[in-house]
């Protein structure tokens, strides 16, 4: 990393998992980030895979820094899309370029073990979702993320977007027990300090 990019950049420990090396999408991802006044904090864990966690997600905005960050970093972090999405060639093209896992939505009731597959299966990934899994307040997260990591015995590492100090931090690794209810309560209380664009978590 250099020193013009230290302000607003974390450093990417040895095992965490990278992408194809492209100077291109990180001078982009850097670019985005500095003009939108954003810079990251926190620490990145040396891990080769887990579950990341984005909240508050209360705008379309929060999408852009994101992905701008993992550019930056060159971190392979990936969500799901569905997959008769990438049936369309093109489409099909940017978003696997983007990190997007097809998933088949029509077996919903096997997301959950479609995910912990894709997780610990080939080559390591940090998988990313949002857990209120809508822009608008809701009063309960939902509670997939704890499930998939459970399932494919990874940690979760939380990550918030705060926009008073156009803040993307990182939180401290997060391993799941055998109370699901505890475990929300504690990843909940952690975020309450964050705000979003148009709101917090609590």
């Amino acid at each position: 990393m250099t020193a013009a990019n230290h302000d607003i950049l974390i450093p990417v420990p040895p095992r965490a998992p990278r992408v194809k090396p492209s100077r291109l999408a990180r001078w982009i991802g850097r670019s985005i980030l500095r003009v939108g006044g954003w810079r990251l904090v926190g620490e990145l864990p040396d891990e080769p895979r887990l579950v990341l966690i984005g909240a508050p997600h209360s705008s379309n905005w929060d999408g852009l820094w994101a992905f701008a960050a993992k550019a930056a970093l060159g971190l392979d972090v990936r969500v799901l899309g569905k997959e008769s999405l990438f049936r369309v060639p093109v489409l099909g093209w940017v978003l696997k370029r983007l990190g997007v896992i097809p998933i088949d939505r029509s077996r919903a009731s096997n997301v959950v073990q479609q995910a912990a597959a894709a997780l610990t299966g080939g080559r390591p990934f940090w998988y990313g979702l949002a857990p209120e899994g809508t822009r608008s307040r809701v009063e309960r997260w939902k509670s997939g993320f704890l499930k998939i990591a459970r399932a494919a015995n990874v940690p979760i590492l939380p990550l918030y977007l705060h926009y008073p100090d156009r803040v993307i931090g990182f939180g401290p690794l997060f391993h799941p027990g055998d109370d699901p209810d505890a475990d929300m309560a504690r990843i909940r209380a952690w975020y309450a300090p964050w705000i979003g664009k148009n709101r917090g978590t609590v």
